[in-house]
């Protein structure tokens, strides 16, 4: 009971002073709606990170590593990130907010972190979205190889911005179908490889692990055993970009009704995502087609004609699936650009709540939509009209293949913001009871994923390494990394702030309290 009145008097040293400002810019700036039901939470969860990434990109994956080396990339990295979501549930249920990653870094590390999570996070998203503007181009390229593809990259630019403009209610309805529709293509082309590998395909062939016993794991960049450890390590950098965005729910609750209920239910969703739609995937993949199939081997392309489990099926004699799949293709597509602007409006919104942008990044429209974030957040899209030009889209490629690191940083972040809240919550006698959700094993299990986090973070460019050493990977590689150590350090230098104590940790009123003081 002791703990229960401690806990009490914490909630109540709120200051007046955060509550005044808080008010004020409600009142001056309006404040984000929490109008996202239940059911589009949950759906939101399960969508967030399906993409091209998945059924386009494991396929470059297979083919360093093999069958079985992506099998237990995806197993490993994909238990590191349940712990990551699981963790920022826990302090998303506890002790709400709208302040996106980087409150909570404010809150419970120091400033200087949450000033580098808050704008690591909107720069990887803001220019990911212009790759999926370009990618969009790319994949209608399948049909109209006549068309510039600027006027598709239009299109579908003004189409996801005004889409943003909507109250958040119908921007996450569309969301939630979109991910219906996303499930639905994926279990299909599971089923129908699953299909293939038994022997019900056109060529009648019977395949089963064939592909396991033969090339299970192959070697990458060098031979003998070092080349196949190479070769899962190359599958586990592939396989942790892959996951990313699974990450945003973070984002989305902080405009979740009833949070405190919500937020538990959704996050258990990430069990299905990551043990059906990944790991399941990728081994009906590596059972399906062989990662020395030629075509496999020289797929480099955007379309539905790289994607392994569109080779897998059309070697079988399927002639009418990948027109199909690149049709489904512009649906995840769309879904990624329109979450990409979404996600970097709420973050500038997170990041001026925090002082660590503009204030008018706080301004918000009828409908409670930050509409100048939404402005800044898709300006970036414009370097998408760079794919245009051929000679500069070498120099575009490049540049996006440097915010993958800006996306594992994003998981260390959220690690280090829940290591300190777990220590807080034990300084200051919370019963664990009173904690909406809390995952088992904690805080132990986000210790060692952050363990493996930093390592990855560190050997994720590994290949800049092998042979010879490569510039161009070393710099893509690395310099989300020295971006951030220069944003946190000049941040903490500049402002001379401190790492914050878990007995200075003030946690927002809670419900339960009230009722208990009432």
């Amino acid at each position: 009971m002791q703990k229960k009145e401690n806990a009490v008097v914490i909630d109540k040293a709120v200051s007046g002073d955060e509550n005044s400002e808080t008010n004020s810019i409600k009142e001056e700036y309006g404040s984000l709606s929490q109008e996202l039901r239940p059911w589009v939470v949950s759906l939101l969860t399960l969508g967030s990170a399906v993409g091209t990434g998945l059924i386009i990109g494991s396929g470059s994956a297979l083919v360093k590593g093999g069958p079985i080396s992506i099998f237990i990339a995806y197993l490993f990295t994909g238990s590191l990130l349940c712990v990551v979501i699981f963790s920022l549930s826990e302090m998303a249920s506890f002790s709400p907010m709208d302040k996106g990653f980087s409150g909570y870094l404010n809150k419970y590390v120091d400033p200087a972190f949450g000033f580098a999570a808050g704008w690591n996070y909107f720069l990887k998203y803001a220019i990911v979205l212009s790759a999926n503007l370009s990618a969009f181009g790319l994949v209608i390229e399948y049909w109209r190889p006549d068309v510039n593809v600027g006027v598709w990259v239009t299109v579908l630019y003004a189409s996801v911005f005004c889409v943003n403009l909507l109250a958040v209610e119908y921007f996450g309805k569309i969301e939630a179908w979109l991910t219906v529709f996303k499930l639905l293509v994926l279990i299909i082309v599971y089923i129908v490889c699953l299909v293939i590998t038994c022997g019900g395909a056109p060529n009648h062939t019977t395949i089963g692990f064939r592909y396991w016993r033969k090339s299970g794991t192959l070697p990458y960049l060098v031979g003998g055993n070092t080349g196949k450890f190479l070769g899962w390590w190359a599958c586990v950098v592939q396989s942790i970009f892959g996951f990313m965005g699974s990450e945003m729910v973070g984002i989305v609750y902080g405009e979740t009704a009833n949070p405190k209920k919500t937020i538990p239910k959704s996050s258990l969703n990430v069990l299905f995502r990551i043990g059906f739609l990944y790991i399941f995937g990728v081994f009906i993949l590596g059972l399906t087609i062989s990662p020395l199939n030629s075509r496999l081997v020289q797929a480099h392309s955007t379309d539905a004609n790289a994607s392994p489990f569109v080779i897998a099926i059309s070697s079988s004699g399927i002639k009418v699936l990948p027109g199909f799949v690149n049709a489904a293709l512009l649906v995840f597509i769309i879904s990624s650009a329109n979450t990409d602007i979404y996600i970097c409006s709420r973050q500038l919104y997170g990041l001026a709540k925090d002082r660590a942008a503009p204030k008018v990044f706080l301004f918000t429209n009828k409908s409670k939509v930050p509409l100048v974030g939404c402005i800044v957040g898709s300006l970036l899209g414009l370097l998408a009209y760079m794919s245009t030009n051929k000679a500069t889209a070498t120099v575009f490629n490049y540049m996006t293949s440097t915010v993958s690191v800006f996306g594992v940083l994003n998981w260390f972040y959220i690690l280090i913001a829940y290591i300190n809240y777990d220590r807080a919550i034990k300084k200051q006698g919370i019963n664990f009871d009173e904690i909406p959700f809390r995952m088992w094993f904690q805080p132990y299990a986000a210790y060692m994923a952050l363990f493996f986090v930093v390592i990855i973070t560190f050997f994720n460019g590994y290949n800049a390494f092998i042979i010879q050493f490569h510039y161009k990977n070393f710099i893509t590689s690395y310099i989300g990394i020295f971006a951030n150590i220069l944003m946190v350090i000049g941040y903490k230098v500049y402002f001379k702030t401190k790492f914050v104590q878990p007995s200075e940790i003030i946690f927002e009123k809670r419900e339960e309290f009230e009722r208990e003081e009432v």
